[in-house]
């Protein structure tokens, strides 16, 4: 039988320190549904002592989420444990994850301690944790570039002080495959105790070896994998989640271990998290790329025509994907049942108002267009459940007229403010028919936002495909994301931009 890997997600602690990635507290809530839908065994759900919007996300997911172990970082440190403790405390198996530096290089110039203080530091936070929850993970941080024989001496003293699992992290993404692989058969065979632990790694990308390296410790026995929806994370990035879960699922006759994670989902998982942060998948990305069944090139269209397996090593569908034979059709005389079908086939569960609203918006949108798609129907079922509460601004109306050299694009907006009876109204010029709704926007408003980030995508093909725009605004200090998707183009980039204007109100309120 294959040997069960243990899949720790980390998307929403680590890869919410990927640049651009912050998210709202309602939308980790929402990713981490997602994630245990996806089959993930543990969701590290933040660092509650660092901050008081940090405990409160990681204590509701704790609270929300009760299909995996929820765990909350801490450093080795009592206070820091006692923080974590106390937001996950409520999980359906709280887990408390301590780390302490172990090489030379950093307990030298960051903690200035000695080898035998670090590992003293290390066994008292564990005994504490300990005293807490039986769930403990002890993480040596920088393992990778540590002194071997330390390695082992802390992994057994924090074992005995009480740790299920032992983390040995490549923290800078230093490691080679070859190397880290003899590190944690090593640590294996060294440490006496070694049997009473799962032993986890998390690796760094900052040499594009992070799934390799993870790949080849769980090959010398690791049976944790430290993971991040497409690899989102500090610097480069973490090893990605898919590409591990997929690796070992297509080549499960090497390594014989499996994962709880239902890989059909991955897909949709990804998108969800894309939508979240408002950074597109590329289109190279392994697994999950626009481009990762693609094949342009005349000898391989010709051997997939003959038999896929050519040029394919697993299907679009093993990840939840749909192929072109696989598009649904819906128009305007489709029922609600197949909709709710469709929808369940896609993996969204929606209450009876949600429903409604995404019915009627693929019927408006089938009066528009030929069909409506998968990737339609799921834009707008991301669409619905995005939806916020009340807004601060709302788009009543909108009016762009494109210029010419003698007439600049001019752009008439009517907007809603939280608060007032009457409505906004304005029109002005800009550089563009975008740039001049922008400046409306902002004049209404009396806002100043610098644009990070514009993006146009189509999500379907045609001529009739919805447009899905994405906005980065950041204003004193604070970034926010915008996204909509509308057949209007300039209509789907006011909406995004609106969306992004009311979280930078939200996070202001909230600040």
């Amino acid at each position: 039988m294959a040997e069960r890997v243990y899949i720790f997600d980390t998307t929403l602690r680590d890869g919410e320190q990927s640049p651009g990635a912050s998210m709202t507290q309602a939308e980790k809530i929402d990713l981490a549904k997602q994630l245990e839908s996806l089959g993930v065994d543990i969701i590290e759900a933040g660092f509650p002592a660092a901050s008081e919007g940090d405990f409160e996300a990681v204590r509701m997911i704790a609270r929300q989420v009760r299909g995996v172990s929820v765990a909350g970082l801490a450093r080795a440190v009592k206070s820091d444990i006692d923080r974590a403790f106390e937001a996950i405390k409520e999980a359906a198996n709280p887990r408390i994850h301590t780390f302490i530096s172990t090489s030379d290089l950093h307990m030298k110039h960051k903690l200035r301690k000695s080898p035998q203080e670090v590992a003293d530091m290390a066994a008292a936070a564990v005994a504490h944790a300990a005293s807490l929850t039986k769930n403990v993970e002890f993480s040596a941080e920088d393992a990778s570039r540590s002194d071997w024989e330390f390695l082992a001496h802390i992994t057994e003293r924090t074992i005995d002080a009480g740790a299920t699992t032992i983390n040995i992290p490549d923290t800078v993404g230093y490691a080679q495959p070859f190397e880290f692989a003899e590190l944690i058969a090593y640590l294996l065979a060294k440490v006496p105790n070694a049997g009473r632990a799962i032993f986890s790694v998390h690796c760094h990308n900052d040499l594009g070896l992070g799934t390799a390296n993870t790949l080849a410790a769980l090959h010398a026995g690791a049976r944790q994998a430290e993971v991040t929806l497409c690899g989102i994370g500090e610097r480069a990035g973490n090893a990605a989640l898919e590409e591990v879960v997929m690796a070992l699922h297509t080549r499960g006759s090497l390594y014989n271990l499996e994962t709880g994670v239902k890989a059909e989902r991955i897909f949709r998982s990804c998108r969800r998290l894309s939508k979240i942060i408002g950074l597109q998948i590329p289109k190279y990305k392994a697994i999950v790329g626009g481009n990762a069944f693609a094949h342009e090139a005349g000898i391989h269209q010709d051997g997939m025509l003959k038999n896929r397996l050519t040029y394919e090593i697993m299907t679009p569908e093993s990840i939840g994907r749909a192929s072109e034979d696989s598009e649904i059709v819906l128009g305007k005389h489709s029922g609600r049942h197949a909709l709710v079908t469709k929808i369940e086939a896609l993996g969204y569960v929606l209450d009876d108002k949600q429903t409604t609203a995404v019915f009627e918006a693929v019927k408006a949108l089938a009066d528009k267009k030929k069909h409506v798609s998968v990737e339609d129907l799921e834009a707008l079922v991301l669409e619905e459940l995005y939806r916020g509460q009340e807004d601060a601004f709302e788009l009543r109306r909108l009016s762009v007229m494109c210029g010419n050299m003698d007439l600049p694009p001019t752009a008439a907006v009517v907007l809603r403010v939280k608060g007032e009876q009457e409505d906004r109204k304005l029109a002005d010029f800009g550089i563009g028919p975008v740039d001049a709704a922008f400046n409306v926007i902002n004049k209404i408003t009396g806002r100043k936002p610098q644009l990070k980030l514009f993006n146009i995508n189509a999500i379907s093909g045609g001529a009739d495909a919805q447009g899905e725009v994405t906005v980065i605004l950041e204003e004193d200090g604070l970034r926010a994301v915008g996204a909509s998707l509308d057949e209007d183009i300039i209509g789907a980039c006011a909406k995004a931009y609106l969306k992004a204007l009311n979280r930078l109100e939200f996070r202001k309120e909230n600040k």
